[in-house]
């Protein structure tokens, strides 16, 4: 998506999960998905490009990167192997870039031992990359989360990459979703009319609105009354230490609880991180509930026109899992700043 908002005609995606699949179908209709296992996937898949592709992207499945992942932090796990996949169909297509995403987590593992792995698979391609790693942070980048996510961009046509400058004014949540209709405890409208017109909305919102004259996708997890006592406790900013003792019995042991869950988000501040929302509970700044799909698409920088398809937990999960557009965007259009 934040290859296209720059400009960039996306020819097609490898995507193993169906739900993801279809959603990539739905909103990049002139695009192919191939849904397999990459392991499956060869040159011969992609019928009809050109000789010359310009980029190749990807961001290989990141669980065993993670943080949050203490115990298969290594290269013992298999999923941390994907990269290589990746690797493999860049050799393969010989695009003029490539840029690699994942979780800010792979910097720390064996040392960055798995960073210089990484770049000597690639130079064993014998293409001449030349490549450039960092992590970026969403909220210096026009995204109102405080997200980082790590980019190793190369290419083999000699340019020196700078990543972007970062943007000093930060988009705070009440930017993103303050326009969009009020909700409650398991809402389910595919469509409502934002709360204000599009004039009086925040600059931010104005973008993700586009030309959409409603708002779509208002799906509200339902919880069960304990969960929104709960919620009733906790202040903007706050989280599960807020909820009272009486109210946390079924914890066995509350001391463990993550400090993500149960969070209220701060109006006046981006975000915290929207991973999985409906497992970690994230609440609305001033309504009892979890937050809407068009709440957290919003929060990921995808504009209002973005549709996703799927069961709910899927859609959840995708917007979870996914590199906020604008990030990828501002990555996108430094490359191709250079053709300019």
């Amino acid at each position: 998506m934040g290859a296209e908002m720059a400009g960039v005609q996306v020819l097609y995606a490898v995507e193993i999960n169906k739900s993801a699949a279809q959603t990539f179908r739905k909103n990049h209709k002139s695009a192919d998905v191939i849904c397999k296992d990459i392991k499956d996937v060869s040159i011969a898949d992609f019928k009809d490009i050109p000789s010359d592709v310009f980029i190749v992207m990807g961001g290989p499945p990141c669980q065993g990167f993670s943080m949050s992942n203490t115990r298969n932090r290594t290269m013992d796990n298999p999923k941390n192997l994907l990269f290589k996949e990746f690797v493999r169909l860049v050799g393969e297509l010989k695009p003029i870039w490539f840029v690699f995403e994942n979780v800010w987590g792979i910097t720390n593992i064996e040392h960055g031992g798995i960073i210089e792995a990484i770049e000597k698979c690639f130079d064993d391609l014998g293409l001449g990359y030349k490549m450039k790693s960092k992590v970026l942070w969403a909220n210096e980048h026009g995204v109102p989360q405080r997200r980082n996510r790590f980019f190793m961009v190369g290419n083999r046509a000699g340019f020196d990459y700078s990543f972007p400058e970062k943007d000093e004014n930060e988009i705070t949540v009440r930017d993103a979703i303050e326009d969009l209709p009020v909700l409650s405890n398991g809402s389910n409208f595919l469509t409502l009319p934002y709360r204000v017109p599009k004039t009086q909305a925040s600059p931010y919102a104005q973008l993700m609105r586009g030309r959409r004259l409603k708002s779509w996708q208002n799906f509200v997890s339902l919880n069960n009354d304990l969960v929104i006592k709960r919620y009733s406790f906790i202040p903007q900013g706050g989280n599960w230490r807020d909820i009272p003792e009486e109210l946390m019995q079924n914890y066995a042991d509350k001391s463990r609880c993550h400090s993500g869950i149960y969070r209220r988000l701060k109006y006046d501040s981006p975000s915290v991180v929207i991973s999985n929302y409906r497992k970690s509970m994230l609440i609305h700044p001033e309504q009892d509930r979890g937050l809407s799909v068009r709440e957290a698409a919003r929060i990921q920088s995808f504009p209002d026109d973005f549709i996703f398809c799927g069961p709910i937990s899927h859609i959840q999960q995708q917007i979870g899992n996914a590199v906020p557009p604008l990030l990828a965007k501002a990555v996108i259009d430094q490359i191709l700043s250079y053709y300019h």
